[in-house]
């Protein structure tokens, strides 16, 4: 007989956003209590302006991050409306997942 694993639901949101604006979201994290968080560097991509790679970038302007966070639903919009106003002035984008997790007390 196998064992199931309870799990919760949960909204996972992912910014692809410049360099430079990585503080700013940080910052609006730490605004909604949002302690946990992971950032990549973004390598390349395409999309409506076509292709890029941050090959040849100098400094932070050209480099892309994505950050991820997972949260409650309760807390989405109140974040939604800081990232928004952070990517309208750079370029970047936000994706917004429904997931499960298992230790809902990390989120």
């Amino acid at each position: 007989m196998s064992e199931i694993v309870q799990t919760f639901p949960k909204k996972k949101v992912e910014l692809i956003i410049e360099a430079p604006a990585l503080k700013n979201v940080i910052r609006a994290f730490e605004k909604r209590n949002i302690i946990g968080y992971t950032v990549f560097p973004v390598l390349a991509g395409s999309g409506h302006e076509g292709q890029w790679d941050s090959s040849g970038a100098v400094g932070d302007t050209g480099r892309m991050n994505c950050v991820v966070c997972v949260l409650d639903a309760a807390e989405l919009d109140a974040l939604m409306v800081d990232v928004e106003k952070i990517i309208r002035a750079q370029i970047g984008i936000a994706l917004i997942s429904d997931v499960q997790v298992i230790r809902r007390d990390h989120f």
